[in-house]
């Protein structure tokens, strides 16, 4: 089976490109306008033990806002592809890490209904070029497009910087449990997912 998937979506405000491997460790290159995204999208892909390039360009640069929704987006997609008709994944999985003051729990299932519900205490309005509202923006994108139910809640933590990375940690070691070959079966009781 090859769990890869090349993305390409183009608008008129951005051009997002995703290369997706989830079964082989390699390297992670990431390239978007915005600093600390590239931090965090190389955090959370690092560990989901992939290969993986995003690359990002921002066509009307007036905020973060539309690249970091069609990374969202399109990375969302990257993954769902990759999964193809999800026979033999483990489906669920959920991880409390933390990262110095902050604990997060991050829960998710490969499910087919992407949502997510975030809960996080951010007391900074922004980070190294990215507006912390769009961290929840970006959870939500990313869970709607790949169709997975997801889960991110801060038990713990001050430090916004912490909070966050903990959350692409947390998420990126999800993906990687839950993605994983442990059967040939569909892990559902309808039969598909």
């Amino acid at each position: 089976m090859n769990r890869t998937s090349n993305m390409i979506r183009e608008t008129k405000e951005t051009r997002i490109e995703v290369f997706l491997d989830i079964d082989r460790k390699g390297e992670v290159k990431v390239s978007t306008p915005i600093p600390f995204f590239n931090h965090m999208l190389t955090t959370l892909l690092s560990y989901m033990n992939v290969t993986a390039t995003i690359a990002a360009t921002d066509k009307l640069p007036y905020d973060d806002h539309h690249v970091i929704e069609d990374v969202g987006i399109t990375l969302g997609l990257a993954i769902k592809e990759a999964l193809g008709d999800k026979r033999g994944i483990k489906r669920f999985s959920h991880q409390i890490i933390p990262m110095d003051d902050a604990l997060i729990l991050v829960a998710i299932d490969i499910s087919g209904r992407g949502m997510a519900f975030v809960n996080l205490n951010l007391k900074r309005s922004n980070i190294g070029g990215m507006a912390t509202e769009n961290v929840s923006h970006f959870f939500q994108s990313f869970a709607y497009n790949s169709g997975i139910t997801l889960h991110v809640n801060q038990l713990n933590g001050y430090n916004t910087h912490h909070i966050i990375e903990a959350s692409f940690k947390a998420l990126g070691l999800a993906l990687y449990d839950a993605t994983r070959i442990i059967d040939n079966e569909i892990r559902s009781t309808k039969g598909v997912i």
